[in-house]
């Protein structure tokens, strides 16, 4: 159950107003945790959540006409994240594999997502032809642009990935604690 409201909570998070806070949703950290507690089977849920959003955000928030192949890498990107929480984080969670998959979930997207970006800037995006040169230097200046947006993910991821594994942990913590005060009144 808490993964599946923590995927609520990612997918309101995509679709509220946050222009000014770049791409600092519960998406990187919610995809971990389904990942790390939920079975192979059900990874379809996150992305048929995933992909609804991605249509209702272009087609009713950007006003954009839908195609699906855009969104692939994107959806990719996702069900591999959700495998990373399931190869680190299902048979045992410590801080260092959580942090391992922190920084390898956003950082990950920024490098794929970036890339794609690059690649298509010059070719499917009519508006934008010269947004990026096909050369290294282009390809440095998608990256350079994309670094706020990778900063808020990293630090979103955390956020949402600290607490989600964080939590249960510290109230097992405190119920030990208590039943251990307990025992010690007696």
């Amino acid at each position: 159950m808490p993964a599946y409201l923590l995927l609520l909570l990612a997918i309101l998070t995509r679709v509220m107003p946050h222009h000014d806070l770049l791409n600092f949703t519960a998406v990187g950290g919610a995809l971990l945790f389904f990942g790390a507690r939920r079975s192979w089977r059900e990874m379809l849920a996150p992305l048929a959540a995933l992909i609804a959003t991605d249509y209702f955000l272009t087609v009713y928030s950007y006003h954009y006409a839908f195609a699906w192949k855009d969104y692939v890498t994107t959806w990719a990107w996702a069900v591999a994240v959700m495998v990373l929480g399931q190869i680190l984080l299902k048979s045992q969670t410590t801080w260092l594999r959580v942090g391992a998959a922190v920084v390898l979930g956003p950082t990950s997207f920024f490098l794929i997502s970036n890339y794609a970006v690059w690649v298509v800037s010059s070719h499917a995006l009519p508006a934008a032809n010269d947004m990026y040169a096909h050369n290294f230097s282009g390809l440095i200046a998608c990256f350079a642009a994309g670094i706020p947006f990778y900063r808020n993910d990293l630090l979103s991821t955390a956020i949402v990935s600290g607490l989600a594994f964080g939590v249960p942990v510290l109230v097992r913590k405190a119920r030990l604690q208590h039943k251990a005060g307990a025992v010690e009144a007696r």
